[in-house]
Order: C-alpha cells, then sequence, then structure tokens
C-alpha cells in the first residue's frame, strides 16, 4: 500500500528552502547527477531539503504499510474460506515486510527507527488517509485490494526511478507484490460481484464507499501541492498527484464496467477529446479533516498501533540481547 504524499502540517505547507549555508559547487554537481537520472546514495552529499522530503515521504510510506495492515488484519479469522484465509494473512505479512524495507531505506538519511515510531505515535508523522476508514463487510477487503492497491501501485511504479537509490530499490519488490495484492482483491469482487443478488449489492456498496477514499490517496490537486515542483526537480516524484489520479480513473473505470458494478460519480464521463474520463469534484475538505486525524476509524488505528508496540517491547528487548551476546562472544 502506499501514503498520500503529505506535508507534516497538511495544506498550506511551504515548499522547504534550500539551505543558505550550501556549497553552490556541491549543490550544482547534485543538481547535475539528478538531471542525468543518476541514482543519490546515503554517503552521497545531498541537500539537507532534498535529506528531509525524503525522510518524510519514505517514513509516511513506511508508516502507511504497517498500519494497512489493521483494517486486513481484523478479517484473517473471518474470511470466508481457508484459502481466503491463507491469502489474506500472507497478504498482511507482506505488508509488514514492506515496511521493514521502507523503514531501512530511510534510516539511511539518519533519522533512527525509534524517532520515526516516536513521531507517528505522537501523531507528528502521518500515514495514509485511507486507513482511518473502516471495513464493514467481506467485501471491503476486495475493494482495498483492487483499488486501494491498485492506487499504491499508480503511485510506486514511478518510484522505481525515483532519484534516491535505496528508496528505488526497495520499490522493485514492492511493485511485485502490490500487483499480485490488487489482482487477489479484484478476484475477490469478480467473485461477489457474480455471485448472489446480496452479494453483488455488497460488492457495490463496497465501491461506493471507497471509491473517492482512494482518488484522494493521491494527494491534494497540482494547484494545491506546493511539494510537488520541487519533488519533481529532484526526480523523487516522475508525475504529478493530478496526472497519476487521471491515469487510475482511467484504467479503474472500465473494471468496474466489467464487473457489472456502477462507479459512484454521476459525472463520470468519457472525454474523446482528451482520451481520459472526466470526473466529479473531490470533497477535498474530507480529505483534510481525515489527514488532521478526524477519520471514523483514526483514533482506534493509533491506539491499536500503541499498544503493539508496548506490549511487545519484550521482543526488541530480546533480541537486542541477542545480538549484543553474539557480539560480546565475536570479540572474545
Amino acid at each position: 500500500m502506499y501514503t498520500t504524499d503529505l506535508s507534516k502540517s497538511g495544506a498550506g505547507s511551504k515548499v522547504q528552502p534550500i539551505g543558505p549555508a550550501e556549497d553552490p559547487a556541491l549543490l550544482e554537481a547534485f543538481e547535475a547527477r539528478v538531471a542525468a537520472d543518476e541514482f543519490i546514495e546515503p554517503k552521497d552529499w545531498m541537500p539537507e531539503a532534498y535529506r528531509r522530503t525524503l525522510t518524510r515521504q519514505i517514513s509516511q510510506h513506511a508508516h502507511s504499510e504497517i498500519v494497512g495492515m489493521l483494517p486486513e488484519g481484523n478479517w484473517i479469522t473471518r474470511a470466508p474460506s481457508l484459502r481466503r484465509k491463507a491469502i489474506l494473512l500472507a497478504k498482511v505479512q507482506d505488508e509488514a515486510g514492506h515496511g521493514l524495507y521502507l523503514y531501512c531505506a530511510a534510516e539511511t538519511l539518519g533519522t533512527s527507527r525509534e524517532e520515526m515510531i516516536e513521531a507517528l505515535h505522537s501523531g507528528k508523522a502521518k500515514y495514509s488517509t485511507i486507513f482511518n476508514y473502516p471495513t464493514l463487510t467481506w467485501a471491503d477487503i476486495g475493494a482495498i485490494g483492487w483499488l486501494v492497491d491498485g492506487a499504491a501501485i499508480m503511485n510506486q511504479v514511478p518510484l522505481q526511478r525515483t532519484s534516491y537509490g535505496p528508496y528505488a530499490r526497495a520499490m522493485v519488490r514492492v511493485c511485485k507484490e502490490e500487483s499480485f495484492h490488487q489482482r487477489q482483491g479484484y478476484e475477490i469482487m469478480m467473485a461477489m460481484a457474480n455471485g448472489s443478488p446480496a452479494q453483488k449489492r455488497m460488492a457495490q456498496d463496497a465501491l461506493n464507499r471507497w471509491w473517492w477514499p482512494s482518488l484522494m490517496m493521491f494527494g491534494p490537486p497540482d494547484d494545491n501541492s506546493p511539494n510537488t515542483a520541487q519533488s519533481l526537480r529532484w526526480r523523487i516524484k516522475r508525475e504529478t498527484n493530478d496526472e497519476l489520479r487521471q491515469k487510475f480513473v482511467d484504467i479503474t473505470v472500465p473494471q468496474a464496467e466489467y464487473l457489472g458494478l456502477t462507479v459512484p460519480d454521476a459525472h463520470l464521463k468519457w472525454n474523446e477529446a482528451k482520451g481520459g474520463y472526466d470526473f466529479g469534484a473531490i470533497d477535498w475538505e474530507e480529505f483534510y479533516s481525515v489527514v488532521r486525524g478526524e477519520g471514523p476509524v483514526a483514533k482506534e488505528r493509533m491506539t491499536a498501533r500503541r499498544e503493539a508496540w508496548e506490549s511487545n517491547a519484550w521482543v526488541r528487548e530480546a533480541a537486542a540481547a541477542h545480538e549484543a551476546k553474539k557480539r560480546a562472544k565475536a570479540a572474545a
């Protein structure tokens, strides 16, 4: 899954300035390397604004993977068959792995994992707004795989060419696994849409509730996304929020039609001139309220994360003791 690219304060934040004390020659060499599509590695010089932007984006992405385990993990024991349970369990484990890759990538920028976790638990760091919505029925698990992971793939494929090497390389495996997740979700929706009338109604209801939050996953519109220009110049991002959102709509609407479901947008229509769909206005007030932590289950998500962190402290302590014992033995 993927985090919405959010600044700490959400709407109205400013582009991070390049530090006045930074060496112009180093900055020029950095810009030239990025323009030539070279990867920037952890030991390379980089502007502090580049480091801060990446740390925020990668850690938010990692938090989203970890928090994203909660709405689906809640359905593992309630999945309708052993096969469905096994597949969902594997998917949730994948998401945990994605979070660990990404925390490792963010650590190479000089921020410890403990600092990132503390920022998440204190509310300073954000995660994708999509995970502050509840999963009410089994069809929601299908909709999450199809729509949420589908939006994630749309965001993440360009990140395989992001300018920071550890982030780009982490995305290669993540994208492969997310593709499986999207297909798993769509297959659930196919089964529901072709099942009994009650099952098809459940599928339609799930689409109705997840469609608009999925479009919000791409972040604010370009004209209200002040970090986008700088991120594009430094090739942290390769496409804008609105470009990715349009691609998602163009690909997903035919998939909904194949299922026999209706996209909940009265303004949706094909625009022959632009070769894509026109779609209705997104409720950005809802988006920013969820960013502020006012989503339907935001408090529940953070409570679950804090309890998991605190109740499993013994695992971290045991691992640290084991590592210390190994090092002492090797040094003896």
